[in-house]
């Protein structure tokens, strides 16, 4: 048997499979909420990341071309000398320099230079070698250093 609908007497029986507006509204609402709260962490996910990178340079990977420099010269680059030493021979050590140990010096992960003391302030019996870190100012307690 066939049953005939007429307007506003029989209601129809197939349930409607769609989304209401109030639940798009919700999923939406949702959705802005999980992204503000991604956006708002991004800034200390990269930063300790930031952090950790200039903490693997200055107390692993400068140290290979730093030993390297050492071992053919005697002593380690001077202050005045810096990071530079590295990658061009130092006047009047141009004979026994055997370099480049690196191809240029790398910067921070804020793009400033790494810094470099010997003697050191913190390792008076060999080198300083630090990253004055995210607020861009030498000598506060977010530097980053060997020591």
């Amino acid at each position: 048997m066939r049953l005939h609908s007429f307007p506003g007497r029989f209601a129809n029986t197939k349930a409607y499979t769609g989304f209401t507006l109030v639940e798009m509204l919700i999923v939406i609402a949702l959705i802005a909420i999980v992204a503000t709260l991604t956006i708002t962490n991004l800034g200390s996910i990269f930063g300790s990341k930031q952090e950790e990178s200039a903490e693997i340079f200055v107390n692993q990977s400068i140290k290979t071309p730093i030993m390297a420099y050492r071992t053919a010269l005697g002593s380690y680059p001077t202050t005045a000398e810096g990071f530079q030493a590295l990658v061009v021979a130092p006047t009047g050590k141009e004979a026994r320099w055997k370099g480049p140990y690196i191809d240029k010096m790398a910067l921070d992960p804020w793009k400033n230079p790494y810094q470099y003391r010997c003697p050191g302030a913190h390792n008076p019996r060999s080198y300083d070698a630090w990253s004055i870190g995210p607020d861009q100012i030498d000598g506060t307690p977010d530097d980053i250093g060997n020591w």
